[in-house]
């Protein structure tokens, strides 16, 4: 420890000498406060912004440095009064100015840790060869500080080096969590852990799944936007489309070229900002610059909260802007306080006058520190009356912060020092360990009334409060509380208003959601975008990322979001299809009717007895069934349909060409036998004819009920005859189960018997010219073998036509019309 001592007492004499050098660029900042008291604590602010070009400090940061400055001397007057909380003793205080540099922040906190430095002046003499003599510096116990995460981190190093317990009233990084690296650490607002889950809960309930992240370089920045990736990768739901980095030392034109980059991903317009305020004052006028009004969604962090100085004349850019801040009240008694200060009562504050002067845009005498203003300060301007104030967000964590070391010392003191009247001796020199352990145990309710706790790594509960910064109809720009979270969210979105007075909430999407009936193939690498690609065909919308196919009896409903039975269609009477067969049909039935009307009235006649009268009435039979068989096979199908049609499918044809075979089968035998002997042929007479002829006729029969025996007859739906490109015309037509094989082999019989009839056709052409039966008889065989012949190749070619489904309705259509013909 004493080697470390050493080592860092010679960097305080290094730093002592980089001040001295600074001290002609700025000597106006190398003041600080100075309370005396029994006990002191130190308190780090940023009193000044950062500089520019080398400069260490820049402009007066009055809310953020000059309220939060007053907040801690004003607690510890308050608690100085108080009898019951450290009762006899003084609390003081050494207030430093970190300028809103870590660098310069450190070199500043060396002022804490003098006291406990062992100084070995054993190499250093005085000119005149004596010893040099050291100003006893302040024995700082605990610091109150500091605002900037990194300016905490980089304090935070060697201030546990000394065991000095410091307590932050604003930095927020996780990464000050960590009770390893950082264990005399505490803070009484909570870490940006706590503030990305609030902030990924917002963009959640907006709906935005596509955003980008804008964090100023250093640990705040870095490690709240690590925090909000880390924990919307682990919830999904929410993709990052860029994580851009503000410099630290941006250089001109820095901040117009974010925009155009956050614009190379445009419909992430959600921008999560964890940035500080000059970075987010100098966005938004980048954003203004380049016409982007109204196009971004920005979400600030608790540096944004619900200040004004970043938006100040740059109320419509920031208009809409979702802007999260640690649950807080307004202290009504340091409204009292401030608005009461003034140069006369408040000579403590060595930046009081700079304040005064930029508050009142005055200036105080000739070396007044805005020389440009011509307007001198008379000293008697009021706060609240000749300016505008409005209680800085923190202050409240300010007071919380000095009030819980002030509960600690008091435990410690209670403990230590019991009975005794002032500082005991066991607490001249206060134990930063001891002291750290009592913080750790306070337990208060702080100046907003709200429980002051820390957990075991020194944090504060989450509780946040949520606003929206919002331009009302009279064109007045304000912040409005619109929900708060506390572990849960806690969002009222009717009170939103968006860019232009809009109420409805703006999109922040990759992707726009698919439409009914499309599905998502996602964009390789980003779960937050993809394609959106129709099902096709018959397919429909299985699922978010899906389409199957349908059931072949289904096709997809109209939003292709689920599958609908294929109408069934049949052969109706008033089809086209049906209404000519059966026209044609009508015509045969009644010609046929009224020949065998004519030879019933004329059955004794010797022209009709001469024609082969009973064969002809066979004939004449066959004919009718064939007309009528068109009635069976366009009614609607059903089993006893089904049936009929089996047994009429080839009874007709059956009936005409066992009568026809018959005929020519008794001609050819006549003709040939009267060649060999006047003896006449046998089986020649009428009954012998019947009898012939229904034997032939039976075997179709029989051939007909072992078919019944085999495959009883019932009806089946073919989807696979209209089954369409377009869905939309697929139809299931309704038909009685006869597959075409089984067509063939029913009208199988009737085709033997016709090629026969035809063979006897042939044979009988010589018959003499008297006998004029035969002729027509083989005439009609010829055109039947011609017709069939041309028929079946065409039936089963056209297997896949409109026609053919049609026509394949009834089966038999096309021999009825061959039949007419």
């Amino acid at each position: 420890m004493r080697n470390v001592s050493l080592l860092i007492w010679s960097w305080v004499r290094c730093c002592w000498l980089l001040s001295c050098m600074r001290e002609a660029q700025a000597q106006e900042h190398a003041h600080s406060i100075r309370l005396d008291g029994d006990i002191i604590l130190g308190g780090l602010f940023p009193v000044h912004a950062r500089g520019d070009r080398g400069v260490p400090c820049g402009e007066l940061k009055k809310e953020k440095g000059i309220h939060r400055l007053e907040a801690m001397l004003f607690a510890i007057d308050q608690i100085n009064k108080d009898p019951e909380l450290l009762p006899n003793v003084t609390l003081g205080a050494r207030v430093l100015d970190t300028c809103s540099r870590d660098t310069y922040a450190l070199e500043q906190s060396l002022t804490f840790v003098q006291a406990l430095i062992e100084k070995d002046a054993t190499d250093v003499r005085c000119a005149s060869g004596d010893p040099p003599i050291f100003a006893k510096p302040d024995k700082i116990v605990g610091v109150i500080g500091a605002s900037a995460s990194s300016v905490s981190i980089m304090v935070a190093n060697i201030l546990r080096l000394f065991k000095i317990p410091q307590i932050s009233y604003a930095s927020t990084a996780p990464e000050l969590s960590d009770n390893t690296r950082y264990d005399f650490f505490s803070r009484v607002v909570p870490p940006d852990s706590y503030q990305a889950q609030a902030m990924l809960d917002i963009v959640m309930a907006m709906g935005w799944t596509y955003v980008s992240t804008l964090a100023s370089e250093g640990n705040y920045g870095e490690s709240g936007v690590e925090a909000f990736v880390q924990i919307s990768r682990e919830s999904g739901g929410v993709c990052i489309a860029q994580s851009l980095k503000i410099p630290r030392e941006p250089k001109q034109g820095e901040f117009d070229k974010i925009i155009l980059r956050l614009l190379e991903t445009s419909s992430a317009r959600a921008v999560i900002m964890f940035a500080n305020e000059d970075d987010i004052r100098r966005i938004l006028d980048a954003a203004k610059r380049n016409n982007q009004t109204g196009h971004f969604l920005w979400v600030g962090s608790d540096s944004w909260g619900s200040k004004i100085s970043p938006v100040i004349q740059q109320e419509r850019v920031a208009e809409g802007a979702v802007t999260i801040l640690p649950k807080r009240a307004s202290v009504d008694a340091f409204d009292r306080y401030f608005r009461s200060r003034s140069l006369s009562n408040n000579r403590r504050n060595v930046w009081f006058a700079e304040f005064w002067e930029e508050n009142f845009s005055c200036r105080l005498g000739s070396h007044g520190r805005r020389p440009g203003i011509l307007k001198k300060c008379t000293g008697l301007e009021k706060v609240g009356r000749d300016s505008i104030y409005e209680q800085e967000g923190k202050v409240q964590f300010v007071m919380d912060a000095v009030y819980a070391m002030a509960h600690a010392l008091n435990r410690m003191h209670r403990e230590l020092c019991s009975g005794y009247p002032g500082l005991c001796p066991r607490m001249a020199n206060v134990d930063g360990k001891e002291l750290l352990a009592h913080i750790r145990a306070v337990n208060f309710n702080g100046s907003a009334g709200t429980p002051v706790v820390f957990n075991e790594n020194g944090d504060a509960p989450g509780r946040y409060d949520i606003f929206q910064y919002q331009i009302t109809n009279k064109s007045t720009a304000e912040y409005k509380v619109i929900g708060h979270w506390t572990d849960n969210l806690h969002l009222n979105v009717d009170a939103m208003q968006w860019a232009g007075g809009s109420r409805a909430a703006p999109a922040s999407v990759c992707s726009l959601p698919c439409q009914l009936g499309e599905r998502k193939k996602m964009v390789k690498g980003v779960p937050c975008c993809w394609h959106c690609e129709r099902c096709e065909g018959y397919h429909f919308q299985a699922g978010e990322f899906s389409c199957e196919l349908c059931p072949y009896e289904q096709r997809p409903d109209r939003n292709r979001t689920g599958c609908q039975p294929i109408p069934i269609v049949k052969l109706e009477w008033h089809s086209p299809w049906a209404m000519a067969p059966v026209f044609i049909s009508m015509l045969g039935i009644v010609a046929t009717t009224f020949v065998i009307v004519t030879f019933v009235r004329h059955n004794d006649t010797p022209i009709v007895r001469a024609s082969g009268r009973e064969v002809s009435y066979v004939l004449l039979t066959g004919i009718f069934l064939c007309y009528a068989t068109t009635f069976p096979m366009i009614a609607a199908p059903d089993a006893a349909i089904c049936s009929l049609r089996r047994i009429f499918l080839g009874l007709g044809m059956c009936f005409s060409y066992a009568a026809l075979l018959t005929k020519t089968n008794r001609i050819h035998r006549i003709f040939e036998q009267g060649k060999r002997s006047v003896t006449a042929p046998r089986f020649i007479s009428p009954a012998s004819q019947l009898v012939i002829t229904f034997s032939l006729i039976s075997v179709q029969l029989l051939g007909v009920f072992v078919w019944f025996a085999t495959d009883p007859p019932h009806t089946v739906v073919d989807y696979g005859e209209q089954r369409t490109q377009d869905p939309e015309n697929a139809r299931g037509v309704l038909k009685c189960d006869i597959s075409d094989l089984s067509l063939i082999c029913s009208l199988g019989y009737s085709i033997l018997l016709m090629v026969t009839c035809t063979v006897y056709a042939i044979k009988t052409r010589g018959v003499p010219e008297t006998f004029n039966e035969a002729k027509p008889i083989g005439f009609t065989m010829y055109t039947t073998c011609i017709i069939w012949l041309a028929f079946i190749p065409i039936f089963f070619g056209t297997a896949q036509s409109a026609e053919r489904v049609s026509l394949d309705q009834c089966h038999i259509s096309p021999m009825k019309y061959l039949w007419s013909v």
